[in-house]
């Protein structure tokens, strides 16, 4: 049985790849892919049923924690009837309550924690062992954050053609990351291609 699973993943995964570059292919490359994209949406709505059972199980028991387990599957509901059956989720009223007023700021703090996280992060690490990259990672986030930041005294002379200089650290370390998740998936595709990983229950 592993032999045939790793044969149907293997030939499944060169037929999606030959499709792009072979036309005949292309109409069993798209019915594959969704058929793979009607799987990955059904396994999203049995991980939220599963997320549901646990918090009402939770919340059955009494255990710690429960009463955030309750908000999250009034939250849960209360989307799902208005964003999905009363208005939609185009809705001005839907964007606003959700989108606007939960979502936006809870990003916004995220943000902010990831912030102070690398600086901190830095700062230990300069503590650790100190050398010209960990300094200029430091000046630099420092530098962002002030510039960034609204100060009571109004915006910083030059500010905005700083940022640009200092944008070239930011998005030469966006396309160096963009790129390492690119090779990455390249290589895990290409393993899984090849049978070396059988993450489908092979091993």
């Amino acid at each position: 049985m592993r032999v045939v699973t790793a044969a149907l993943a293997i030939a499944t995964g060169i037929i999606v790849l030959l499709g792009y570059f072979f036309p005949p292919l292309e109409p069993l490359r798209l019915t594959l892919v969704n058929w793979a994209i009607a799987i990955a949406g059904m396994a999203v709505l049995v991980g939220i049923f599963n997320l549901v059972a646990v918090q009402m199980e939770k919340i059955r028991s009494r255990q710690k924690g429960s009463v955030y387990g309750a908000v999250l599957v009034i939250s849960l509901a209360a989307t799902f009837v208005f964003g999905a059956l009363v208005w939609g989720p185009e809705n001005f009223y839907l964007r606003l309550l959700v989108v606007e007023a939960i979502i936006v700021p809870v990003e916004a703090a995220l943000m902010a924690i990831l912030a102070v996280t690398l600086i901190y992060a830095s700062i230990r690490l300069l503590r650790r062992r100190v050398d010209v990259m960990s300094v200029v990672f430091l000046a630099v986030a420092l530098l962002f954050l002030f510039l960034v930041v609204p100060t009571p005294f109004g915006p910083v002379p030059g500010d905005q053609a700083l940022l640009q200089f200092l944008g070239m650290f930011s998005r030469g370390g966006a396309r160096g990351l963009l790129i390492g998740i690119a090779l990455g998936t390249l290589l895990t595709g290409l393993r899984v291609l090849f049978g070396v990983d059988r993450p489908y229950g092979g091993n």
